[in-house]
């Protein structure tokens, strides 16, 4: 039994017997003896029946049909409120006067209601009494109404019977809307601190009803991060992120606690995705990860993060990340069910607009892609993360949404270097979600001279580099302006396909001049291997129909006169042994 168990058992001991000895004295001032014992729990009390039967039709019905001819002892132990409240309640009997409280009036109502002592048995009997009370002093204000209402708690269902309970959440309901649209205190929120001593179904009882009322969203939210901050500020830390032993019963059953609260306060958000800060919804979702809470309620809350993810910062990222001590990974699994889905809130919304989301990235899905290169560059440190979970993160963002890959190209070093016994073809995957072209030149300065890089990384780097210097494309100015690097990419991609027009017309010519080549020493052979075999089968050429026309033309050579005729020149005196050699050139 633990020390606070064991006080809270000895200050009941004391106020029983204290509760016994008040009334030994009062009652012991009469001058007739006692003819009745009440007992309740273990407090026993000597009175009289008349005094009893007077005030209580309860006490009377259990009196006059009593199968006893002289009922000498009455067990009331399950009456509201215990010793102290019977107490109260037989001192109202004998006329002897005692305190109504905040504190004591819900009890004393329940009473009043459990012994029927009311209006309808003994004219301003304590009912009256108690509800004068609660009109006019506890139900004014918000604190005195929610300390009534705390008290209300350990006396269900009766308080719920005698509508106690509504009574209070309408009036706290009421005062909330009040302040929260006309302060009378400073900070303006202080009434959310009056709630937080409720327990969570009192609490329930009281979103329900603002909701019901039509209170604003900012209203409930703050009355809910308050309410959420101080209950769960006692959740009992296992620093190793394993759980609670389940040999140790006792915190088993305070986890399974704190899992239904917690639980309960993701039930009562607003459905308002933006109603609240995006650390407060990321320390709710790593409480519920720690306490392993249902799956409709981390689903929830990373729907609702995942909705905000452009305003989600590293360290948010982080918190849902590792163990309360730093020291280890919890599962990555929400995390990336929260980037997923935010992705896929982008793709639905371009295509919604007609845009073509593979081209051109939103602003939003921009600054996502640079919180998770850096929330990985934080993680990657870690001996646990594995390959596949890194890239898995990492390839859930679009490559457009990347202008460049310099902050993945940090966390891939960061991981390279970190686990330094990967080989070369683990290198390679890990590497598979980082695009070479894509880094800024003091990243591919740094990679083309990192040896934890894998060699096809490095060569994509330093080949990129020389297609930059050919192309005249400096990266120090087109990197501060994005119409710059347009224009000057443009540049580039038009060099290269000029210079690429041009080789491929040289490399055309040089084939037309071989194939020319080939034709030309074929074709003067094959002439002549014909005209030494003609010279050789016959001695005399017969008229062929070339030689007749060079007659005919040669008759009709206009410069016959200034040039030697060769029209009454013979065939059979010319030599055609030996033919005249032409001469064949492409020039």
């Amino acid at each position: 039994m633990s020390t606070s168990v064991m006080s809270t058992s000895v200050m009941n001991t004391r106020r029983r017997s204290l509760a016994m000895e008040r009334t030994g004295q009062w009652v012991s001032s009469q001058d007739i003896p006692t003819d009745i014992i009440v007992e309740v729990g273990e407090a026993s009390f000597s009175l009289h029946k008349f005094m009893l039967v007077a005030k209580s039709n309860y006490m009377r019905k259990l009196i006059l049909e009593s199968k006893e001819a002289d009922l000498a002892r009455i067990n009331l132990s399950d009456i509201p409120g215990g010793p102290e409240t019977f107490e109260k309640a037989a001192k109202f009997c004998y006329g002897v006067n005692f305190e109504i409280t905040v504190h004591n009036v819900a009890a004393l109502r329940c009473a009043a209601e459990y012994l029927q002592m009311t209006d309808k048995y003994s004219e301003n009997n304590l009912a009256k009494r108690t509800d004068d009370f609660l009109n006019q002093v506890t139900l004014t204000t918000l604190p005195t109404a929610v300390v009534v209402l705390k008290g209300c708690e350990e006396l269900l269902p009766m308080a719920n019977d005698i509508n106690l309970v509504q009574r209070c959440v309408d009036v706290i309901c009421s005062k909330v809307c009040t302040e929260a649209s006309f302060p009378s205190r400073t900070p303006p929120n202080w009434w959310t601190e009056e709630l937080a001593i409720l327990n969570i179904v009192s609490f329930e009882k009281i979103i329900v009803t603002l909701k019901s009322q039509g209170a604003k969203t900012p209203t409930i939210a703050s009355a809910i991060i308050t309410y959420a901050e101080r209950s769960l500020r006692v959740l009992a830390r296992d620093h190793s992120g394993n759980g609670i032993k389940s040999t140790d019963s006792k915190n088993s059953e305070v986890r399974n606690q704190q899992q239904k609260h917690l639980e309960l306060i993701v039930a009562l958000l607003p459905s308002e995705k933006a109603a609240f800060p995006v650390s407060f919804l990321c320390s709710l979702l790593r409480s519920a990860i720690f306490l392993k809470a249902s799956s409709s309620c981390k689903n929830e809350l990373e729907k609702r993060i995942s909705a905000v993810l452009d305003h989600v910062s590293v360290d948010d990222l982080l918190v849902l990340s590792f163990t309360y001590d730093g020291e280890s990974l919890f599962d990555l699994e929400s995390v990336r069910k929260i980037i997923s889905g935010f992705v896929v809130k982008e793709k639905s919304v371009d295509v919604f607009n007609g845009g073509n989301y593979k081209e051109v990235c939103s602003t939003s899905m921009q600054r996502v892609a640079k919180t998770v290169d850096a929330y990985l560059g934080e993680i990657a440190t870690y001996p646990e993360l594995s390959i596949s979970k890194f890239n898995g993160i990492a390839n859930l963002v679009p490559k457009g949404a990347r202008r460049v890959d310099d902050d993945l190209y940090r966390a891939v070093d960061i991981y390279l270097k970190a686990h330094p016994n990967l080989d070369e073809i683990e290198r390679e995957k890990v590497c598979s979600s980082l695009d070479p072209l894509k880094l800024s030149y003091e990243a591919r300065l740094h990679a083309s001279q990192n040896k934890r890089l894998p060699v096809q990384i490095v060569v994509h780097a330093l080949y990129y580099d020389q297609l930059k210097l050919r192309s005249g494309v400096e990266d120090g100015i087109a990197s501060f302006d994005p119409a710059a690097t347009t224009r000057s990419q443009l540049k580039a991609d038009v060099s290269l396909v000029k210079e690429n027009e041009e080789l491929r017309s040289e490399l055309m010519k040089m084939k037309m001049f071989i194939t020319d080549m080939q034709k030309t020493g074929n074709s003067t052979s094959n002439h002549a291997t014909s005209s030494s075999k003609g010279a050789s089968s016959s001695s005399q050429k017969k008229h062929t129909f070339f030689s007749s026309m060079s007659k005919t033309l040669g008759k009709l050579n206009p410069f016959k006169q200034g040039s030697k005729d060769t029209s009454n020149i013979d065939d059979e005196g010319v030599d055609v042994t030996k033919p005249r050699r032409r001469r064949f050139s492409i020039s």
